[in-house]
């Protein structure tokens, strides 16, 4: 036959010049009713006589087949899969290269092309979220290539239970000027709205719950004395030296995000990146002339800034009471302070505290000793510091990793194996951690946001940070957001989680915790952990059996 083919595991992935031999058959498995099940059909072509590339039809055959939908994982040009010198034996690869990521929606009605000796693999995915009637489906996927048909069969177990609502709070943070930017269109135009609420469904379909809400420009990823285009959704008017805010924009951001399926706002920083030690961008019509009045050349704690934040904060409080939803909105002082800029961040903090009090402040960071000073509320340590957080019983603990997380601990880099961004799942649990951030659901600029990248051809942000930690989604032609297999990945790990949850209100927290420890040669902690793609199939095979 000059075509074989195989259903292997969704963590997997399939680079162009692998042998389809050393992929694992999966020949069944489970999922819960509403559960988003994932799985991949590897295939390849391997006879040049038919010349180096055919057109081949795909049939999916199954009972469940309406709720099946297919998507080509594409690979996408990776300059930078790791940096040197700071990764370790769990990657793939470390080579620059073509990796697979990009997920491209396929309609069996169209060619699927076969290129000879190239191991390519579909995503199938089965989902219907109001639930499939519990049973046993087969699922057969067939390859078709003038008289040759080449057939691979999974049976699909649905298990008569449904997934709790996700009670992690997970935030990616969402970058409406890269929205602009890429589809060249005025911020804030009735096409830029269109699709913010496209990418905010898209973030919501990756697990986020809780939206970055710029209520100013915000001050992250932005170079010293640099500007990143204005996202800011409060209107500000200064009369007589009086302040005055419209929120206009607010109000229909926020209408968005609640029918987008987001549960939470994430109020964007009210001072500068790494110490809080100057205002973001402000822009305000001052007498009829709109300009920016605030930023890099502004003392974060100067009277002038110190009157404008007082005001801006009174203000936003009193309206997300209005709006009803002050109660779900997490508030920042400053991103991933240092411990050698504890004062600056202290002094910052003390000018809005009051006007915060009984809402929820946290910031990114990784110095417990920070942390024990009082300074920070609710801290975001990332996963390879968050250990000296647990020891110290830090209630309200959340977690985050981006670029430096580059060793022993959980991250959603391109060259990892799958199992290593969904084993987060399992952490997450484990831990009882109450949220997750990560920064990148779009950021589709360079090191601090000095020009525009093309996500298809750059996936490492002019050799900003590894494949995989800047962006979960690209830009689709039709203004919607294309998958990642990356962002799959970390889906599958909060599915996890919340499977554990469910099974922990059927067996109580001790006996889940038991199970997943019970295949581990050690205890489990954010970096140690089984690194084999079958500890996390079987266990949540394991895990859907006493559901």
């Amino acid at each position: 036959m000059p075509i074989r083919t195989k259903i292997i595991p969704s963590i997997e992935k399939c680079f162009l010049d692998e042998s389809i031999l050393s992929k694992p058959q999966l020949s069944e498995i489970s999922m819960l009713r509403n559960e988003r099940l994932s799985f991949q059909f590897a295939y390849i072509y391997d006879d040049v006589n038919l010349g180096h590339k055919q057109h081949s039809s795909l049939v999916v055959e199954s009972p469940i087949a309406d709720y099946i939908k297919i998507a080509l994982i594409e690979s996408v040009p990776v300059a930078l899969p790791a940096y040197p010198h700071a990764f370790d034996d769990n990657y793939l690869r470390t080579t620059p290269g073509l990796y697979p990521d990009l997920l491209i929606p396929f309609d069996t009605k169209l060619p699927l092309v076969l290129v000879y000796n190239q191991l390519r693999s579909l995503l199938i995915t089965i989902e219907n979220t109001d639930g499939i009637e519990p049973g046993e489906y087969p699922v057969n996927i067939s390859v078709v290539l003038g008289e040759n048909k080449v057939t691979s069969t999974i049976n699909v177990k649905v298990v008569d239970a449904m997934l709790p609502e996700q009670e992690l709070i997970h935030t990616q943070w969402f970058h409406n000027d890269c929205i602009a930017t890429y589809y060249n269109c005025d911020i804030f135009s009735e096409r830029h709205w269109e699709l913010i609420g496209n990418y905010m469904e898209a973030a919501h379909n990756c697990g986020v719950n809780m939206i970055l809400t710029p209520v100013l420009t915000p001050p992250l990823d932005t170079a010293v004395g640099h500007e990143r285009p204005t996202v800011q959704l409060v209107d500000i008017d200064v009369v007589d030296g009086t302040y005055k805010f419209g929120y206009d924009k607010l109000d229909r951001y926020v209408k968005l995000a609640l029918d987008s399926g987001m549960k939470y706002f994430e109020i964007s920083h009210f001072f500068s990146q790494w110490g809080a030690i100057h205002a973001p961008k402000v822009m305000a019509t001052v007498d009829g002339e709109y300009k920016r009045i605030f930023g890099w050349d502004t003392d974060s704690t100067g009277e002038e800034y110190k009157t404008f934040i007082r005001a801006f904060v009174s203000s936003l409080v009193d309206h997300l009471k209005l709006l009803g939803v002050d109660k779900q909105c997490w508030f920042h002082i400053s991103d991933e302070p240092g411990l050698d800029q504890l004062e600056s961040y202290k002094a910052a903090k003390a000018l809005v505290a009051d006007l915060l009090d009984g809402y929820k402040l946290m910031d990114a960071l990784s110095s417990y000793e920070f942390y024990e000073t009082g300074a920070c509320d609710i801290p975001v340590p990332c996963n390879n510091h968050v250990a000296k957080f647990i020891e110290n019983n830090v209630p309200n603990l959340w977690t985050y990793y981006c670029c430096s997380q580059n060793k022993e601990v959980s991250n959603r880099f391109l060259a990892m194996p799958g199992q290593r961004t969904r084993i987060l799942g399992e952490q997450l649990y484990k831990f009882d951690i109450k949220g997750f951030l990560q920064w990148g659901f779009n950021f589709w600029y360079s090191q601090g946001s000095l020009h525009p990248i093309n996500p298809f051809t750059d996936t490492c942000g002019d050799y900003f940070v590894p494949a995989g930690d800047a962006y979960s989604v690209y830009p689709g032609q039709d203004g919607k957001a294309l998958y990642s297999l990356h962002a799959v990945h970390f889906y599958e790990a909060l599915q996890d989680q919340r499977a554990l949850k469910l099974l922990e209100a059927k067996i109580g927290r001790e006996k889940v915790l038991e199970l997943i420890e019970e295949n581990c040669t050690e205890p489990m902690t954010f970096s140690k952990y089984p690194h084999s793609r079958e500890y996390l199939l079987a266990l949540r095979e394991k895990v859907n059996s006493l559901l």
